[in-house]
């Protein structure tokens, strides 16, 4: 290892344990040992010391026992004359700055609490978001394990322009990587670069500002620190295991872009702890020999137009990228594009004008493969911020092709269009709402690339079960009220196939083993009255998903012998999760959350728990981070579940699942649910009350308490008492 770096890594490091140490002491003489500290709404309090060290940060004076640690492994300057090797002191190093860095972060929130967003998107007048909350820790994860983001670029200063910037930040997107900035270079930053070049920035779209001085650099190695514990059930102060879990399962890298400070160094050393190297664009010493990351530790000097190419490289990264024939960006990371008032060329739907989609198979000779039309006026027709009604028509042949395929590929319309730059989805069937924006439409982008891209990306993802594919997309109010008609009887047809599934008449559920890279102890099984727990998939679309890929991650689970048809055990289940599980799990209840519930990967979109005073059960969506009445967030729920866990008490599920008729059918179902928060209650309201008038209480939406009326047992007794909610008047359900 180089000498050179390792003496500006402990430098580096020397110097901001020294600042941590100095923040920490101004904070004690101004507050006290006792003043709460941490990261706004997450239940691991100082990420990277918790999944290290195993110590809980929640007062002032819990750092000090972790400074004192940081001067422990610290090692002394390096001499001119020192026979040791250099790299495992510099990796000390690294990580005693990770540490120190933390609790500098975490005293800055204590003295400016407003100096972050604390939100998932710049706000006006305030760039930086600081540290990545649970919610969307749990958000993002799924996108960690389904591939669509294979992992992410931790990016120091800035570029020699917003232009390179861009290309910069360009590329990384379409590589599907998130984006993760801090610290800056000549007065600016990455960050600052790309919001001068108009380009949107946040979590939606993967550009993510964390702060604006080298210590932000901390929340990276704060969100791969909590992917280990939190999806990959290691425990607290399991270092080793925190380590080799990002090696092998969180492929990132830093991109350090300008003149590397000592500071700097000493954060590159702490993210070659996780396996993670550094790719310069200066010529700075390089370590190329592997030993801690998969290959090179240190790569230098690397051009601007290569940086990305050479660090997916040095990485390990194998990033998959559709090579869709339209005039602009194509990718997921374009998912969370948003196109404002003004910013539009052309809108449809939305409420203002009709727009439907619809996916319909025919027979062979009825398609022609990679057909695009567009009946009716186009966009290069119209003046800038026009209307349009619009009906996307797919027409799908092929020889496997089923009925039952149609609704998936239909709902792949919605993620395929937001993959494209430039262009904003939302909703599906009837109520779509799309706009395109200027900057896509001065590059050429017209209607009819939405057709190329369907058939393109609907041909990559979803060949194995069609043979040909054609687009029609109308512009005409006629015609397209004609397909509205059309596609609405079509769409009550599938519902009333899909609702009228019953796991009793299926012989065989379908296995979700995706999360098992972030969870490996977890297997969720799909049944037709049990949606997957991240609202992700369901029966159907894990048949087609098998379909797709025989070997994949969706498998064929014969149910076998019901060996409990209230509970919801089944003897083919156990067998295949007592071996997807590696032994780990013998066997769950599909409709319990007292006996022996499903596992949970920490993806889920809900957290149900029972609560004993009021004899029933609430749940809380990811989204709301207020306090309910079993006491814990959402996130701290999601942390006690998550991992692969059976935790009798409490059970992850998806949001359709709430309203299913298996939903926690063996505690009393819906009927149990007395409290769950206002904006979920509402999201699935009609749903809701069509299941609860089956169940003979038609008014039980009404019953049901939310965060208005309070967020503990005690709040909330009196309102169940008074609305006579039926749960009361059950049977125990502790018994």
């Amino acid at each position: 290892m180089s000498k050179i770096i390792a003496s500006a890594v402990i430098r580096g490091a020397h110097k901001i344990v020294g600042r941590a140490e100095e923040k920490w002491q101004q904070a004690m003489d101004k507050w006290g040992a006792n003043e709460p500290v941490g990261f706004p709404n997450t239940a691991y309090y100082l990420p990277v010391i918790y999944g290290i060290l195993g110590i809980k940060v929640e007062k002032l004076g819990d750092m000090e026992p972790v400074l004192k640690r940081c001067r422990l492994i610290l090692p002394p300057p390096v001499r001119e004359k020192c026979p040791l090797p250099y790299l495992g002191p510099a990796l000390d190093a690294g990580m005693a700055t990770l540490f120190a860095e933390e609790i500098i972060e975490a005293v800055r929130y204590l003295e400016e609490p407003d100096f972050y967003t604390k939100q998932e998107e710049p706000s006006d007048d305030n760039l930086w978001l600081g540290a990545a909350d649970d919610v969307i820790l749990r958000k993002r994860g799924i996108e960690f394990v389904d591939g669509t983001a294979p992992g992410f670029a931790a990016v120091l200063g800035a570029a020699p322009s917003k232009e390179i910037a861009v290309n910069i930040a360009r590329e990384l997107q379409q590589k599907n990587l998130y984006v993760f900035m801090s610290a800056g270079y000549n007065g600016t930053s990455f960050a600052q670069q790309l919001v001068e070049a108009d380009v949107q920035i946040g979590w939606p779209t993967r550009l993510v500002p964390f702060g604006p001085d080298v210590s932000a650099t901390v929340f990276a190695a704060g969100f791969a620190t909590r992917a280990a514990l939190s999806f990959g059930g290691v425990e607290p102060g399991d270092f080793r295991r925190v380590l080799i879990y990002n090696k092998d399962r969180v492929f990132a890298f830093a991109l350090p872009l300008g003149f590397v400070t000592d500071e700097w160094y000493a954060n590159a050393a702490g993210a070659i702890n996780y396996g993670f190297p550094v790719i310069a664009d200066t010529p700075i010493p390089e370590i190329l020999p592997t030993g801690i990351c998969t290959y090179e530790h240190v790569v230098s000097n690397i051009p601007h137009s290569d940086i990305v190419a050479k660090a997916v490289e040095v990485r390990g990264l194998k990033t998959s990228v559709a090579e869709i024939p339209i005039p602009t960006g194509f990718g997921a990371a374009f998912e969370g594009e948003r196109i404002r008032k003004g910013m539009w060329y052309l809108e449809c739907g939305g409420g203002f004008t009709p727009m439907v989609e619809w996916v319909t198979s025919k027979r062979m000779d009825e398609v022609e493969d990679g057909k695009v039309e567009v009946i009716g006026p186009e966009i290069s027709d119209l003046p800038p911020e026009s209307r349009l009604p619009l009906a996307i028509t797919v027409q799908v042949a092929g020889r496997e092709l089923q009925e039952d395929y149609e609704p998936i590929l239909e709902r792949q319309i919605h993620h395929l269009i937001n993959y494209t730059q430039g262009c904003f989805h939302n909703g599906q069937r009837d109520i779509g709402w799309l706009r395109v924006s200027k900057e896509v439409f001065d590059k050429g982008f017209r209607l009819h690339h939405i057709g190329v891209l369907l058939h393109a990306a609907l041909h990559k993802d979803y060949g194995r079960i069609f043979d040909k594919l054609q687009v029609r997309l109308y512009t005409e109010e006629d015609k397209v009220k004609e397909m509205i008609a059309k596609a609405k009887e079509v769409y009550a047809h599938r519902d009333a196939r899909i609702e009228g599934m019953t796991d009793e008449a299926t012989d065989t559920f379908y296995s979700c083993t995706l999360c098992q890279s972030f969870a490996p102890s977890h297997v969720c099984v799909i049944s037709p009255e049990r949606t997957g727990l991240c609202g992700s998939y369901n029966w159907m679309d894990c048949k087609a998903a098998y379909e797709i890929n025989p070997t994949g991650t969706n498998q064929p689970v014969p149910k076998g012998e019901v060996l409990d048809p209230k509970l919801g055990q089944f003897k083919g289940v156990n067998e295949f999760i007592f071996k997807a599980s590696r032994g780990k799990i013998d066997h769950y209840n599909f409709y319990s959350i007292m006996h022996d519930p499903m596992t949970t990967c920490g993806c889920c979109e809900c957290v149900a728990a029972v609560l004993p005073l009021c004899n029933g059960i609430m749940t809380v969506h990811r989204e709301y981070t207020g306090d309910t009445p079993c006491g814990m967030k959402f996130t701290t729920l999601a942390g006690t579940v998550g991992g692969g866990l059976s935790t009798p008490g409490f059970v992850g599920h998806g949001k359709y699942n709430i309203c299913q008729r298996k939903f926690l059918i063996g505690d009393g179902g819906l009927l149990r649910m007395v409290w769950m928060p206002k904006a979920l209650k509402e999201e699935i309201s009609q749903r809701f009350k069509d299941r609860a008038a089956e169940m003979g209480v038609p008014d039980l939406f009404d019953r049901v308490a939310d965060e208005t009326v309070g967020t503990s047992e005690e709040a909330i007794i009196s309102f169940l008492q008074e609305k006579e909610h039926p749960a009361l008047a059950l049977e125990s359900i502790l018994e």
